[in-house]
């Protein structure tokens, strides 16, 4: 099996190499003000701890980290508490008196700590921190000052631990009942750990760890290992003589902040202050119980240790599957204390690096696979994002120059007479004009009668006086034209300073007009804010009414639509049934007026052959007379086309009578008959006769499923008041749910009427006997005539029906 790396690193590499390679980068961001991320991940006896810490004469990363910085920082580092960490993990900066005082404070307490310097170093870790090569950042900004702050902590059973803390780390203890004995079923108290919490940044912290401002590698790696590596929690197991059964974090802090303008001292600004942090991580090694025989504590230790690593795996593979997806699943940071502490790095606060450490031994083959394949999936997802350092606006070069003065002022003041002892004093102007006189001749007297020596001694002294004199009054005349000149300088400052003080008080007039000004501004900007803000209020309560007003205008104008297309509907509805009630009408009246004429043909025929009649038998012997002549056949009148309707007469004094329904199709067509329990019996002779029929009040599925035809009585009041029965037919069919369903194909109408109030149609006023006899051949045609309408359900020329069935 093939995996790709970044880097892969043999069996023989130096510690140096694995550092330039790996660590390096994360120290210059450090410094920089980035976060960064450090941890070792492996089987367990892979060498992850070694990788850390290292081995006596060859530090590891961790000691090399503490070197670079130290090494890079060293001459800008700030006096102790004047950088002070508070409870929620920010940094606040004191002056340097508050820090005197701070550390005097410290200082007399009870039991005072020894100094970093004055310490002995433990010969057990005195060889780790002896680093050679002075691996120092190349970019540091020399305005700045530094402090560096260390934390040691450990992650173990899911349970947070301070390593730094004075109290000794409490162990799981059993549970105890009311008589003092430990409960047999296993139930432990868990021990009061450490608990996590997120700051104002949305950066996670350890709320109450210890941490300690450290001036030195050596002070940093003495605290790393006295304090806290000899409290880790290890333990001899089958595959490691001494196996880490918890996760280590050392976590060191740098704050920075600016000089002032002066390059002198701290500039006593939060804002201005940078926070950056640098987490190495070594991670207990995932192992099978299987191969360690872990019993007991050990076997719980690893349960959790293997539960924590699966959890980061889980996080990696969620965040790599966010990122190529492009989806938004939720990372479960919280299953674990592990992945919850560096949630803020895996969220892009900070580069993360990790050091896969890997065994050749044959036994650790299979683990071994699974952590190379999770590492080289891990190398898909980006994390890094940088962060903006805040700007102090001060020129750089602050502290070259306060320097670059200082010496300058030192060296003035040794000019002028500085302190005694610094230096070899200069003759004065006085001593360098007498040394500048001839000498003075010999004054011995050698002989009684020697008259030069005492001539030329009084004429050399009287020279000197002369001399004198002329420098005397040579200096008065200085001196009064000094004391002019300081007159004309004291006058021409005093004349400055009278401009000066003129012109401050202009400028000060100047400036307080401008802070009235301000005032009035910030009041006026004040105002203008509150008005601003009430307009905000106002217009969004306006653009509520705005939207809410819009919504109902939108619904009241979808109805309004639902209401015109409804009214065109109806209109066009009612213009079809008034063009076919008129249509209907129009043949109706073209029917009977028809009707009407033949009627009065027929009655005119008849008075003419009763007339013709009469006159033969007064005008002829009954012996001679003709034969009656036949009657015009009824059918030679019905071959002329006459308009009939289509549908019954709306007359209520038509006769209709009732139709029987149509035979089924197949003779073995079963029917189910619904008749509603308020059905009324015609009492009619023409009965509908349903064969092989199931009848029921209400329809069934049982009574669908063994029937193939469906008959519904229904009976409402007709117009005239006479009850009128509807036989709606349809087939029923399966659905694809296994149901029964029923679509209606036919209508019939029956409907009864009382003969006493029918009018005969074909009666004269006075009824002749000759004329009845005539015309009761084609009125009983007529009467005897069976009326029915029958159509498809839908048809716009009948009336609309409810299925008044009751519902499964």
């Amino acid at each position: 099996t093939q995996y790709s790396f970044k880097e892969v690193f043999g069996t023989l590499v130096a510690q140096k190499e694995l550092f330039d390679v790996v660590a390096k980068p994360l120290v210059e961001d450090l410094i920089r003000g980035k976060n960064g991320l450090l941890f070792t991940y492996g089987v367990t006896g892979s060498g992850k701890t070694h990788t850390m810490t290292g081995s006596p004469g060859d530090g590891g990363l961790l000691p090399r980290c503490l070197a670079m910085i130290f090494n890079s920082i060293g001459p800008f580092q700030a006096k102790r508490f004047v950088f002070k960490l508070d409870d929620k993990n920010g940094v606040d900066v004191q002056s340097e008196v508050d820090a005197l005082l701070e550390r005097q404070r410290r200082e007399a307490l009870p039991t005072p700590k020894t100094p970093a310097g004055k310490r002995q170093l433990d010969p057990e870790c005195a060889d780790m921190i002896n680093v050679q090569d002075h691996c120092r950042a190349e970019e540091v900004d020399e305005d700045n000052v530094y402090g560096v702050f260390v934390s040691y902590i450990e992650i173990y059973n899911n349970y947070i631990y301070d390593l730094l803390e004075e109290a000794p780390c409490d162990s799981i203890k059993p549970k105890w009942n009311n008589c003092n004995t430990p409960v047999r079923n296993g139930d432990f108290v868990p021990p009061q750990s450490k608990i996590l919490r997120e700051d104002q940044n949305h950066n996670m912290y350890v709320m109450g760890c210890t941490e300690v401002e450290v001036k030195s590698t050596e002070e940093a790696f003495e605290v790393f290992w006295r304090a806290g590596q000899k409290k880790r929690r290890i333990a001899n197991t089958q595959l490691n003589r001494e196996s880490s059964r918890s996760h280590s974090v050392f976590i060191i802090k740098l704050a920075q902040a600016p000089l002032d303008a002066d390059g002198d001292n701290v500039l006593q600004e939060k804002e201005q202050i940078t926070l950056s942090q640098l987490s190495l991580v070594d991670l207990a090694g995932s192992e099978r119980t299987n191969r360690t025989k872990a019993e007991g504590n050990r076997l719980r230790e690893a349960g959790n240790i293997n539960q924590s690593l699966m959890t980061l795996r889980t996080c990696i593979e969620v965040l790599r599957e966010n990122q190529l997806y492009g989806v938004n699943k939720m990372v479960p940071y919280r299953d674990s204390k592990l992945t919850h502490l560096f949630k803020n790095y895996f969220d892009g606060e900070g580069k993360v690096r990790m050091i896969v450490c890997v065994n050749p031994k044959a036994e650790d083959y299979e683990e071994s696979l699974q952590v190379m394949r999770f590492a080289e999936m891990t190398q898909e997802v980006e994390v890094a994002r940088p962060l903006d350092r805040p700007l102090c606006g001060l020129t750089p070069g602050r502290r070259l120059r306060n320097q670059a003065f200082r010496e300058e002022l030192s060296r003035k003041l040794e000019l002028r007479g500085g302190p005694v002892g610094a230096g070899p004093e200069e003759p004065s102007a006085a001593e360098l004009f007498f040394q500048n006189l001839p000498p003075l001749p010999s004054c011995e007297l050698l002989d009684i009668n020697d008259n030069q020596t005492l001539p030329k001694l009084i004429e050399a002294l009287e020279q000197r006086h002369k001399m004198r004199q002329m420098l005397t009054k040579e200096f008065a005349k200085n001196v009064l034209a000094f004391k002019t000149m300081l007159q004309e300088f004291d006058s021409s400052v005093a004349s400055k300073e009278n401009y000066m003080q003129g012109k401050l008080a202009e400028k000060e007039k100047t400036i307080t007009g401008q802070k009235t000004e301000l005032e009035r501004m910030e009041k006026k900007i004040k105002t203008l804010e509150y008005k601003v803000e009430i307009l905000e209020k106002t217009a969004t309560i306006y653009e509520e009414d705005k939207r809410n007003l819009q919504q109902e205008l939108e619904s009241k104008s979808q109805k309004l639509q639902r209401q015109a297309s409804d009214k065109r509907r109806l209109e066009a509805r009612l213009q079809g049934m008034v063009a076919e009630t008129s249509l209907k009408w129009e043949r109706e009246c073209e029917r009977r007026v028809a009707a009407k004429q033949l009627e009065m043909q027929n009655k005119l025929w008849v008075k003419d052959e009763k007339l013709k009649q009469l006159k033969a038998i007064v005008t002829e012997p009954r012996a001679e007379r003709p034969e009656k002549p036949e009657r015009p056949s009824r059918e030679r009148e019905r071959e002329k086309p006459l308009p009939r309707s289509v549908s019954p007469s709306p007359a209520p004094s038509t006769p209709v009578a009732p139709l029987r329904p149509r035979r089924s199709r197949s003779a073995g067509e079963r029917w189910v008959d619904h008749r509603p329990p308020s059905h009324v019996p015609t009492e009619t002779l023409l009965q509908p006769r349903v064969p092989r029929a199931i009848t029921v009040d209400a329809p069934s599925e049982r009574a669908l499923a063994r029937c193939d035809r469906y008959l519904l009585t229904h009976q409402e009041l007709a117009s005239d008041g006479e009850i009128q029965t509807k036989l709606i037919k349809g087939d029923v069919f399966k659905t694809r749910g296994g149901g029964q369903a029923v679509q209606f194909t036919d209508i019939e109408t029956l409907k009864q009427e009382s003969p006493t109030g029918r009018k005969r149609r074909s009666s004269p006023p006075n009824p002749d006997p000759a004329g009845d006899a005539a015309d009761s051949e084609w009125t009983d045609v007529e009467t005897r005539c069976s009326v029915a309408v029958e159509m498809r359900a839908g048809s716009a020329l009948g009336p609309g029906f409810q299925h008044h069935a009751q519902p499964k």
